[in-house]
């Protein structure tokens, strides 16, 4: 028997998946798909692309998350992003904030398909053989109807678009603040479920709550993928101990993954940037572990020190192992 496929991605998240954190996890997860955190359309057209369309050629496959409404500038930051060597180009229709909102992008676009369909449209048209996606919730506020949900997708992907990731949970545009509208709607699984039962030919991922390996599981044959947000961020070993189960392999230890990082961290340092900017993303490797809090204590308390090194790290890595050693 045949056992289904099952696509690991990790998701876009603001403030944390710059190319620093993507080429950790690439380490961590060398086939998961990466994501980068969500630029506005407006900001890839006007603003510093060398900062915000950064990535190391390690990161392949990586994805852009666009932000936008407007179908002639998400088209042309389409453009760019396949100018700078972008696998997909992803629209944002799932971010619930207030800055967003008032931008007329992100979860209140769940609203407005027909807009949505043409912004994919204009993307796609203009970026060729690089697939474009979206991410999406159920719906927003009390939108509590699947056919609505349904409808949406389909007006969507009548402009060819195939794939969605789908945060299985209902957007909160009042009321609740970004972290909440991650906790507290309900999630129903069985929406994308249901979707990818009559939408086969779609390529349908999961997010949301997804936070160990039996619960990513329980996604096979139910969906195409399944994409990890706040889980691989906070506890990123999981990523690891994700790839090394579906191979069938042992996980290899913590401290030999992160090594594998050094020579990436030392050109960072050699071309000036502070080892502050890194190893924020590297707190959560001993998560749960003996000795994770010295680890993270060792790497705050250090990283901003001028003239912080590797070396620091080591130290890091050191002093965990004897706290755990006992």
């Amino acid at each position: 028997m045949t056992v289904p496929a099952l696509q690991l991605s990790i998701a876009p998240m603001m403030d944390w998946t710059d190319t620093h954190c993507r080429v950790f996890h690439r380490i961590l997860a060398p086939s998961a798909r990466l994501y980068t955190e969500m630029v506005h359309a407006n900001a890839v057209i006007h603003g510093d692309r060398q900062t915000l369309l950064a990535k190391d050629e390690v990161e392949h496959p990586v994805a852009l998350q666009l932000g936008g409404s407007d179908p002639a500038l998400l088209a042309e930051a389409s453009r760019i992003a396949v100018e700078y060597g972008f696998d997909e180009i992803n629209l944002n229709c799932g971010c619930p904030s207030d800055r967003v909102q008032a931008g007329r992008f992100g979860a209140c676009l769940m609203r407005e398909p027909a807009l949505v369909a043409d912004c994919v449209a204009a993307m796609r048209d203009a970026a060729g053989q690089v697939p474009v996606t979206v991410k999406c919730r159920l719906g927003v506020d009390d939108d509590h109807d699947y056919p609505k949900f349904r409808a949406f997708i389909d007006q969507v992907a009548d402009k060819g678009c195939n794939h969605f990731i789908v945060h299985a949970r209902n957007a909160w545009l009042q009321g609740l603040s970004p972290k909440e509208n991650r906790e507290v709607p309900p999630l129903r699984y069985d929406w994308a479920w249901q979707l990818k039962q009559e939408r086969p030919q779609l390529c349908i991922e999961l997010n949301g709550g997804l936070a160990d390996i039996a619960s990513i599981e329980a996604q096979r044959g139910r969906v195409d993928g399944v994409m990890l947000g706040r889980a691989a961020y906070h506890t990123p070993y999981l990523l690891h101990q994700i790839e090394s189960h579906w191979r069938g392999t042992q996980p290899l230890a913590r401290a030999q993954l992160l090594r594998r990082l050094r020579p990436y961290i030392e050109r960072q340092l050699q071309h000036g940037v502070a080892l502050k900017h890194i190893t924020r993303h590297l707190l959560g490797l001993f998560h749960g572990e003996p000795g994770g809090r010295l680890f993270r204590q060792v790497l705050s308390e250090g990283a901003h020190q001028a003239g912080a090194n590797w070396t620091l790290i080591e130290e890091a890595l050191s002093r965990q192992a004897a706290f755990a050693a006992g």
